[in-house]
């Protein structure tokens, strides 16, 4: 199954309508052909639409929503998990004044907070949608749609773990519920056990592809999502698991191992990862020796239109206040919405050779062009030229691009394909559109090589040498010289996974982990307690949760609120 030539035909064919505000969906198939088992595609349907409910807001068009009351740009699966786990970190701000936006990025967010609202129903809407797949293939036994069925174990996975990861607590609901019965709200820790054991059923049993089609996840991606669990043990169930994930870490290193940079099986280039023809990196993608995207979800600047996703990303971080033309990176849309703080800058001071910041502009550029016609250099000095005004305008800051939408150069040389014309200005080879072809990652091998290192420096299991080795292969990689024995410091690991992962959604929870968001140990960064306030401030301990949000409740009144709100 070429899971492109399905994602428009599945997401175009469902319509969906909320039942109640956190209960199950009622999924109700406009196209008969989805509901009749003896059509040929109706089993590449219905799981497409477990894969494009990620992707996409709803099912007709970028503009459209199964999450009502809210913008269908703004609620995006992608762009959700994006905005509650980059905005109120030491990484970026958002520069709008959306509503609900700066309170996650203040972290002063409440039980009311719209973004929360749809960040809720949008991950369980998604398990419905996984739900019903499952339940209308429960009685298939052959081996495709068996393998199928651990797909949508995995997609539906993902949604129950951002639930534990944001909320906690969560509204629970699997396939095997009759018909109209209500979701029940499972702890933190039962939802921590249940994943365990689903996904631990799905990998350890290889009921999953090892080698899947492109955009479709398989085995790396489903351990790799276990690894991820077992990473925030502690702060899910009350245990650490550090030997599980150091033993999953080790498991799909050595699925890779052998090809790639220096042997690793990671990409030999860092940000064609994050490049317009990424999916070269992806699961099934044509570039096996360097699949280090294990888990990611596809999207096509045709076929998956969404204002989430790297579209997002990439216009939000290209700042017209900076003079960054967007056709070099690929896109139409120049938002100057997201900006990198001081924090995040000061993680790249003294390492001019690191790749990692390469696309970044720093400070202010000049107001005009000088007086023969051309533009002062860019500055890509490594300091954080400060913000202008405390009043938000969309000036200073650094522009902290990572994601594009350019192509990579066919000389594979690291650069990119773009040839120098006559008139002294760069000519792309690569079309600037509205909706980006860039695939997203979810889970990087190059984090697993950083989980197995953070397994070592806080759980004190697996081997030093190997936990130094492995955090300098992703470091060689990026051009940083290598970490010595006296840097495997929690702090050591937490300033190389923000080098590494910045923007991918994966900060907040790394802060929480390591006691730095809230609690006695917290650290303190721009904008922390209030935008107004550019050194920041500490906050409470309960914003290591966001609330069950206010509407969740008001509709199931026997539904428990998070600590402290």
């Amino acid at each position: 199954m070429n899971l492109k030539k399905y994602l428009m035909i599945g997401g175009a064919a469902l319509t969906l309508g909320l039942s109640s505000c956190v209960g199950d969906l009622d999924l109700e198939p406009n196209d008969p052909n989805l509901v009749n088992p003896n059509d040929p595609d109706f089993k590449a349907n219905t799981l497409a639409i477990c894969y494009s409910g990620i992707a996409c807001s709803g099912i007709s068009g970028p503009g459209s929503s199964y999450v009502s009351g809210l913008d269908a740009g703004t609620s995006a699966y992608l762009r959700m998990i994006f905005t509650l786990n980059e905005f109120p970190t030491d990484e970026v701000v958002w520069l709008w004044s959306d509503s609900g936006v700066p309170e996650i990025t203040a972290c002063t967010w409440a039980s009311n907070n719209g973004l929360l609202e749809g960040a809720y129903y949008r991950l369980v809407g998604h398990v419905a949608i996984c739900n019903q797949f499952l339940a209308n293939t429960a009685d298939a036994t052959d081996a495709e749609t068996s393998e199928m069925r651990a797909e949508a174990r995995v997609l539906r996975a993902y949604s129950y773990y951002n639930m534990l990861d944001l909320f906690g607590q969560s509204s629970f609901i699997t396939e095997e519920a009759a018909v109209g019965e209500e979701p029940e709200q499972i702890s933190r820790k039962d939802l921590y056990d249940w994943l365990e054991a689903e996904l631990r059923d799905i990998v350890d049993n290889k009921l999953i592809s090892e080698n899947p089609v492109y955009g479709r996840v398989g085995l790396d991606g489903a351990e790799a999502l276990l690894a991820r669990l077992y990473l925030n043990a502690e702060v899910f169930s009350g245990t650490g698991a550090w030997d599980k994930c150091s033993e999953r870490c080790e498991n799909i290193i050595a699925r890779h191992r052998g090809s790639g940079f220096q042997g690793s099986g990671l990409a030999e280039h860092y940000l064609y990862l994050f490049a317009r023809d990424n999916n070269a990196y992806m699961p099934g993608g044509s570039n096996k020796a360097e699949n280090e995207i294990l888990f990611g979800i596809s999207f096509d600047d045709t076929m998956t239109q969404s204002y989430g996703g790297p579209s997002f990303i990439i216009a939000a971080t290209i700042s017209n206040t900076h003079y960054m033309p967007r056709q070099i990176y690929g896109c139409s849309g120049e938002w100057s919405c997201i900006r990198g703080i001081k924090q995040m800058a000061e993680k790249f001071y003294g390492l001019d050779g690191d790749v990692r910041d390469d696309l970044w502009l720093r400070g202010i550029m000049p107001a005009g062009q000088n007086a023969d016609g051309s533009w002062e250099a860019e500055d890509y000095s490594d300091e954080f030229k400060g913000f202008n005004e405390i009043s938000w305008a969309t000036a200073g800051g650094n522009a902290i691009v990572k994601f594009t939408g350019r192509t990579r150069n066919a000389a594979a040389d690291g650069g990119w394909d773009m040839t120098m014309g006559s008139d002294g200005n760069w000519v792309c080879n690569f079309p600037a559109t509205t909706f980006a072809s860039t695939d997203q990652p979810i889970i990087r091998l190059a984090d697993v090589y950083l989980m197995y290192t953070e397994c070592y420096v806080n759980g004190g299991v697996g081997e030093r040498q190997k936990a130094l080795d492995y955090i300098n292969v992703v470091r060689a990689r990026a051009g940083a010289p290598a970490y010595g024995a006296t840097d495997l410091t929690r702090k050591g690991i937490m300033d190389e996974r923000s080098r590494e992962l910045y923007l991918e959604s994966v900060r907040r929870s790394d802060l929480v982990r390591n006691g730095m968001f809230v609690g006695p140990t917290q650290t303190v960064w721009q904008c922390k307690g209030s935008l107004e306030n550019l050194e920041g401030t500490r906050i409470a301990a309960h914003y290591a949760l966001y609330p069950i949000p206010a509407a969740v409740l008001a509709a199931q009144p026997d539904f428990k609120q998070n600590p402290g709100y």
